[in-house]
């Protein structure tokens, strides 16, 4: 097996009413898990991949596709990185990180409200994002299983706004669940941590050739 799913860094009954056990159940066990299982049936069909790390993947593939593996390894990434960003003690910005966030968005409230609209906004499945670029705070988002790993960007935080983030605790109320997430469930000494630049490490797997 080349991937396998990555354990939660905390309890799934950690979250109380902002993330359900039952969530974390169909999130991480069935939705990330299927993605780690096609992935590595995608990859086993094919002696070129074998032995690439996830990222390696990733970037092959918004490339040169396959396009089929490209959302898979994409998802993979993106949830792996999802789950290190979230906390289920609430915690606050300090530091330089909450500089860069006074000097771009004003308020760390500022950044909470324009990170919610990201999410709020975008159109269909996908997800809401903060990146650093060129020694800046940026907020944007990605589509489907499209990926801060394709576009060079130095990832600090990801949002899952595709609906089995959220539908189970929040049904279609995605400004609810984007709000209380992010103002209650955020990993900002991660968030920070990822101001090294090593953030799409993080979420990386090596590969295994056959």
């Amino acid at each position: 097996m080349t991937f396998t799913l990555p354990a939660l860094p905390y309890s799934k009954n950690d979250f109380g009413d902002l993330i359900s056990p039952e969530t974390f159940d169909y999130h991480h066990g069935k939705h990330h898990n299927a993605y780690i299982v096609k992935a590595n049936e995608l990859v086993a069909a094919d002696p070129a991949l074998q032995g690439k790390s996830l990222v390696e993947l990733i970037e092959l593939t918004a490339a040169h596709g396959p396009k089929g593996l490209f959302n898979q390894v994409g998802q993979i990434w993106n949830h792996s990185f999802y789950w290190l960003g979230l906390s289920p003690e609430k915690k606050e910005p300090t530091g330089a990180l909450l500089e860069l966030i006074n000097e771009a968005f004003g308020s760390v409230d500022a950044l909470i409200e324009k990170l919610k609209a990201e999410a709020v906004g975008h159109f269909a499945s996908g997800w809401a994002a903060l990146n650093l670029k060129d020694g800046k705070l940026e907020v944007t988002s990605y589509h489907d299983a499209d990926t801060p790993v394709a576009h060079g960007a130095v990832p600090l935080l990801i949002l899952d706004v595709w609906e089995h983030a959220y539908y189970i605790d929040y049904r279609n109320a995605r400004p609810d669940y984007a709000d209380k997430i992010l103002r209650n469930a955020i990993d900002w000494d991660f968030v920070a941590q990822n101001l090294d630049g090593l953030g799409l490490t993080r979420a990386d797997q090596p590969g295994k050739a056959s």
